[in-house]
């Protein structure tokens, strides 16, 4: 038998995926606690380049097929679930820890037990998962329906508006949520961007997907936990999502960082408040990039957040078109054969013109008499 894998890295520590996806460096390892691991945490993981992740709650839980998990291994990303409770309080931030095996070491000392997640065992979770998914659904209609009936007259009656100088009335609102293949989807509708100039709002870290792609956001919506302080203080308008009772916790970052900013007292998630913040506001067509538009995407949301997408969908539908996926409609590659066809056929009119072209005719005549006489044909 061959010696059991070996894995030694600096540990990081953070019970928020996609807070610590954005300060682990390549190579180290993380340590965190995300039950049902969903597929925007894991890609954020894979483009960090870690070398492995531990996770203090099942990455597969088995109430849905969640995509996280298949997302690290297609990644090349090690995957581990603990088997010893309090791994997060085990291992401490910055710690160099070495996993040997299915046994964690922390300073030597074996200090929690594992179970590796491989490509064949994920395969096998997943299988359970779909099993269970026609009875997690049912369970999650009802619950999302009661959570619909307390919401609906917060969301879908009259909502008061934070004052923001965008000029969205009468204009096209493009609304950038870090989801799913937003890099792709962003880069397939560049040149409606570039043609309608729609009002850019990025939702937490969609603000940073914008900057990476070159676009500075006129306005930012959110909780303030994934954003980071580059796009905050790139110029660009603040709105806070706040509870319906008015707390808005990430405040005290916007206030730290002494910027100004307005808050957005609403039930549902930033995304929903960005979606009724342009809709408010008089937008004339919401593209909405990155968003949570599928099944698996709801249950990864939970109950409370597919009742808000619910109803706010409801509510601006009629305006609102989704870009989830416009990539994949771009994704052939032009053949040469083509090339050559789109190239002799755009030669067409350009011979049909030489053609019945009389000062065209007597050049090219010139022409060949010229080369007759130099050749001595």
């Amino acid at each position: 038998m061959g010696s059991p894998e070996r894995v030694a890295g600096v540990a990081r520590v953070d019970r928020r995926t996609k807070r610590l996806a954005k300060r682990i460096r390549p190579g180290e390892v993380a340590i965190i606690d995300h039950v049902d691991l969903d597929e925007v945490s894991a890609e954020s993981l894979v483009s960090a380049r870690v070398r492995a992740v531990v996770n203090a709650s099942p990455s597969i839980s088995g109430r849905y097929p969640n995509l996280g998990p298949a997302v690290l291994a297609e990644g090349g990303v090690l995957l581990f679930d603990a088997l010893t409770p309090g791994v997060m309080d085990l291992v401490g931030e910055g710690d160099e820890i070495e996993i040997l095996g299915t046994t964690l070491y922390r300073r030597g000392e074996a200090v929690a037990q594992l179970e590796r997640l491989s490509p064949p065992r994920i395969k096998e979770r997943m299988a359970v998962a779909r099993a269970h998914l026609s009875e997690e659904l049912d369970r999650f209609v009802e619950n999302t329906l009661e959570y619909a009936k307390r919401e609906k007259g917060l969301i879908l009656g009259d909502i008061p508006l934070p004052e923001v100088a965008a000029p969205l009335k009468g204009r096209h609102a493009l609304v950038v949520v870090r989801g799913s293949d937003y890099r792709e989807d962003l880069a397939a509708i560049r040149g409606y961007i570039e043609e309608m100039r729609p009002v850019l709002i990025g939702v937490d870290g969609g603000a940073d997907a914008l900057l990476e792609e070159g676009y500075r956001p006129d306005l930012i919506v959110g909780d303030m936990d994934s954003v980071s302080d580059k796009a905050l203080l790139s110029g660009a308008e603040i709105v806070v999502h706040a509870y319906p009772d008015g707390r808005a916790p990430g405040l005290d970052r916007i206030e730290r960082l002494k910027v100004a900013a307005k808050t957005f007292p609403v039930p549902g998630t930033s995304e929903d408040a960005a979606l009724l913040l342009a809709h408010g506001k008089g937008a004339a067509l919401i593209v909405a990039v990155g968003t949570h538009s599928n099944m698996i995407d709801f249950l990864e949301k939970g109950r409370s957040g597919m009742a808000s997408t619910f109803l706010v969908r409801l509510k601006v539908g009629s305006i609102l078109v989704d870009a989830k996926g416009v990539n994949k409609l771009y994704r052939g590659r032009l053949r040469l054969r083509y090339l050559v066809q789109i190239g002799l056929a755009a030669l067409i009119p350009v011979l049909v013109v030489i053609g019945l072209s009389e000062p065209i005719q007597r050049i090219g005549r010139g022409t060949l008499v010229h080369l007759r006489s130099l050749l001595r044909l």
